[in-house]
């Protein structure tokens, strides 16, 4: 063999999923071995070329985990605002009033994007679908951190506008819309052409109720002509879910059915609001079956949603419902590993059970979930012929001492901490902790300027026109 080839010996833990298996399981003293950005050996004494050796005695091995729906656009300079605050009226959500008058400006644009993809890889991620809008470096960056992006341009007719803190209205926009939509086409068109072979592109209307039901079933077709993924955000809030019920009398996943967008190509963000959800006055229970019927999967991220006290009903349900699910990270901190732990917490306090799901199912639903979302049996797992996309944990970082089982201590205890290196189609991009293909450092010093010019845009933007210390008040008082 010509390439270069990197093994990692006698692995104290490794997490598998060979072809034909239905779950990852554990294995313990083994090689594994991968060169050309594929993995070509897992099991006992690799006895072939080694050009690089990794001591795996006090490491496990893991698949790179798929987030299925990330934002770089804005939130990285969301933090620290609005985690306190809601619109009653709108159910407690911060979303329309408030969170909506956050966004970077076009300096700010690398440095959120870089500071969340390197968040990300430093959790374990090795694939992201990024909905943000387009900008020039955008696709550069994506290309020269060597994380494995799906880029998901959003368009949309119609924008959120609050009024006076009760009432949630629409600016619709049919002609500034469509040029958005053709914007998203042609740039999903140049990402799939981009020569690293890590880029596609993600056909991506912003949200169920800020897009006509034409352009909705054009931009479905449009994504299936191309053979690409399609990306909405739907039943994410009982704002939207009223609003639908007031326009069609359906939920999210009813219209989408009748419009002939659910299938195995489809990720729907969020999802929670369905016609089971307790918050809804829905007294059926069909759009789980809609779900699993047609293949669709749902892009859970739980999070964001929890800060403001919504959950879904339950994750586990939506699994043994036989819905396809998958993790996302959406918004801040970008740290895949803790959305997991929140999400099995949240599903077992919403089932009022701790058996409603296990560590192991969520870690396949983080893994290979993702991967069946996007298409791909090649990534999410650790198998012959897979893509070497491998996450290495220090056993020795003291947040995972003592080992028994080294998934449940790095989900329960020390999420990011104890992620050690990363490799992405090969290559590293993450060596003890430090992300190796990116300027972070300049990144996140960019980020406090940043947050304040938006801040001020925010002030500017707010229809109620009141100042930040009202929008966004600080947590305890400023004495003098």
């Amino acid at each position: 063999m010509d390439a270069p080839v990197t093994v990692i010996r006698n692995c104290a833990w490794v997490v598998t999923r060979a072809d034909g298996e239905i779950a990852h399981s554990y294995r313990q003293g083994i090689d594994v071995a991968f060169a050309n950005g594929a993995i070509i050996h897992v099991g006992p004494a690799y006895a072939g070329q080694a050009d690089v050796v990794v001591d795996g005695r006090r490491i496990m091995v893991m698949p790179g985990l798929v987030n299925i729906h990330c934002h770089s656009g804005d939130e990285p300079i969301a933090k620290g605002l609005f985690e306190d605050v809601g619109t009653a009226a709108l159910w407690g959500n911060a979303l329309y009033e408030y969170s909506a008058l956050i966004d970077s400006d076009a300096d700010a644009k690398d440095a959120c994007q870089i500071v969340m993809m390197a968040d990300l890889m430093r959790s374990g991620v090795t694939s992201h679908l990024d909905i943000a809008g387009v900008h020039p470096r955008w696709l550069p960056l994506a290309a020269q951190s060597g994380i494995r992006s799906w880029l998901a341009p959003g368009f949309r007719e119609a924008a959120w506008r609050m009024e006076m803190s009760h009432r949630l209205d629409f600016e619709w926009n049919m002609v500034r819309g469509r040029e958005r939509y053709q914007e998203a086409l042609a740039f999903v068109d140049m990402a799939r052409a981009h020569p690293s072979g890590r880029i596609e592109g993600v056909i991506a209307p912003s949200q169920i109720e800020t897009c006509s039901e034409a352009l909705l079933q054009e931009a479905a077709s449009a994504a299936r002509t191309r053979g690409m993924r399609i990306t909405i955000h739907g039943a994410q809030t009982m704002a939207e879910h009223e609003e639908l019920v007031r326009r069609t009398g359906e939920t999210a996943p009813q219209m989408m059915e009748r419009l002939g967008l659910l299938g195995p190509d489809l990720i729907i963000g969020h999802c929670i609001f369905l016609d089971h959800h307790s918050w809804t006055r829905q007294r059926t229970r069909n759009d789980l079956a809609r779900l699993a019927g047609s293949g669709t999967t749902v892009a859970h991220c739980p999070v964001t949603f929890a800060r403001s006290g919504m959950t879904l009903q339950t994750l586990g349900g939506y699994c043994r419902s036989g819905v396809n699910v998958g993790l996302g990270t959406d918004s801040y901190p970008f740290n895949m590993l803790e959305e997991m732990r929140v999400a099995l917490i949240c599903s077992r306090v919403a089932a009022g059970s701790v058996f409603d799901l296990d560590t192991g199912s969520l870690f396949d639903i983080a893994t290979t979930g993702g991967a069946k979302a996007l298409g791909r049996d090649d990534i999410g797992r650790i198998a012959v012929g897979a893509k070497a996309d491998l996450v290495i944990v220090d056993l020795d970082h003291p947040a995972m001492q003592p080992v028994h089982d080294p998934l449940r201590n790095l989900i329960h205890c020390a999420a990011e901490r104890a992620v050690r290196d990363v490799f992405i189609d090969g290559q590293q991009v993450v060596c003890a902790h430090r992300v190796l293909t990116l300027d972070v450092e300049g990144a996140v010093r960019q980020l406090q300027d940043a947050q304040k010019r938006a801040c001020r845009v925010a002030e500017q933007s707010d229809p109620q026109r009141r100042p930040l210390a009202k929008l966004a008040p600080l947590s305890l008082p400023l004495t003098p």
